[in-house]
């Protein structure tokens, strides 16, 4: 019987709604828009953070990076024309962190060194990387063909490469890819594999991958290269000794790595008189981007939400004429038994409805337009379920409250004067 009375009293809402088509229409903008605003804006927001926040992921949660990084002082002397630099990270360093601090698991040495790879007449600009089989573990990629570098690689000093696959692509182009011999600077490797790879940044971490890599055995890279390396700008001549260009380290446990990396930075002052290294934390990365992310949608929120609160006003002003155009009606119903309560739910219903409706059509402005932007600007948008429930469950519980001052001025009309009301 109640759900019989409030099916009736719904489509009796909406048929007082339709009698003033453009009224309503004109009043439901007010909720579409804001409802809308809410879900563009979100679903932007969400996307601007996914992208950056997948990066950091992919560093690892239990990961250390330590980068060499050459000291102001060395710069500023590098105008030197017989000038050496000697900095970064050292295979002392990388054996220390192995052995000194319990709680690191794995590390990986990294040696980087930039020379030109070269397939018959084909040719490019390789970062080439120095390392062992425990980068992969450590920086996982899905592998495209092949193998990636094994110990017994590293064992035998084997002359060994695994590619990126975009630089597999531009290399070899249509031609077998595993067994081919590709010259990096004066000296002929296998390619034994083709990786996909990253690139990039992530926040303010380089990673530790790129598109242009080259993975050779790092003993290799130090028989064949060393650690000099020597570098012509315009009228001067540059030496730079770097033993480790970078060093990854495995945490045991994600709550040890904080505490690990301060151990670090400890040994590492120890060891280095100047500070020729960063300490990067994808971890406390993650978090301070979660947080940001966090603060940005409330940021959203908020100004959205000021658009259906100014809807939500439109309703209550519109309604509020609503009650004066129907003083006689309600005149009416009051003198044939309809209590005071009946009157109030009746207007309520009509602003719920208005609210809910808009809200409906604001979700569906709110969906399109991501989705335009994703298409023209090529932004990435991400529409998760929440930011739908809740901007609908706003814009019907604007319908209750902007209504119930409304309905209650309705129910307190006086049946005798209301009746005289022309």
């Amino acid at each position: 019987m109640k759900r019989t009375r409030l099916v009736r009293n719904v489509f009796l809402g909406i048929e007082n709604l339709l009698l003033h088509k453009l009224r309503s229409f004109l009043t439901m903008l007010g909720v579409v828009f804001g409802v809308g605003s809410v879900v563009a804006m979100l679903a932007v927001g969400e996307g601007a953070s996914k992208e950056a926040l997948e990066q950091i992921r992919k560093l690892g949660s239990n990961n250390i990076i330590i980068t060499a990084v050459k000291p102001v002082e060395d710069e500023a002397a590098g105008t030197t024309r017989s000038f050496m630099s000697i900095y970064g990270l050292t295979y002392e360093d990388y054996l220390r962190l192995a052995e000194t601090i319990n709680t690191v698991k794995k590390t990986v040495p990294v040696k980087i060194i930039r020379k030109e790879g070269r397939l018959r007449e084909r040719g490019l600009e390789l970062r080439v990387v120095g390392t062992t089989p425990a980068w992969f573990d450590l920086v996982q990629r899905t592998i495209v063909a092949g193998r990636v570098l094994l110990f017994s690689d590293e064992e035998d000093q084997a002359p060994v490469t695994v590619l990126t696959e975009y630089g597999a692509r531009r290399l070899l182009a249509t031609e077998n890819t595993i067994g081919q011999t590709l010259r990096i600077g004066s000296d002929t490797f296998k390619i034994v594999g083709i990786v996909k790879s990253e690139g990039g940044e992530a926040g303010n971490i380089q990673i530790p991958d790129q598109q242009v890599d080259a993975y050779i055995p790092i003993d290799v890279a130090r028989v064949y290269y060393g650690d000099i390396s020597f570098r012509r700008t315009a009228g001067s001549f540059e030496r730079e000794m770097v033993e480790l260009h970078q060093v990854i380290v495995q945490v045991d446990h994600t709550e040890n790595v904080e505490g690990t990396a301060k151990a670090i930075e400890e040994m590492l002052k120890r060891f280095h008189k100047k500070t020729d290294y960063i300490i990067n934390i994808p971890l406390a990365l993650l978090k301070q981007a979660e947080a940001t992310k966090r603060t940005f949608n409330i940021v959203l929120g908020s100004i959205a939400c000021i658009s259906l609160l100014v809807g939500g006003i439109g309703i209550m002003n519109i309604m509020l004429a609503s009650v004066t155009e129907r003083t006689r009606e309600i005149g009416i119903r009051r003198a044939i038994g309809a209590k005071r309560k009946q009157i109030i739910t009746q207007f309520l219903i009509e602003t719920v409805v208005l609210s809910t409706i808009g809200g409906i059509v604001g979700i569906g402005l709110g969906i399109l337009i991501p989705i335009l932007i994703t298409y023209f600007a090529g932004m990435p948008t991400v529409i998760t379920p929440w930011s739908i429930v809740l901007p609908l469950f706003i814009s019907a519980s604007i319908g209750v409250i902007f209504g119930l001052y409304p309905a209650a001025r309705a129910a307190e009309v006086d049946p005798i004067v209301a009746l005289r009301h022309e």
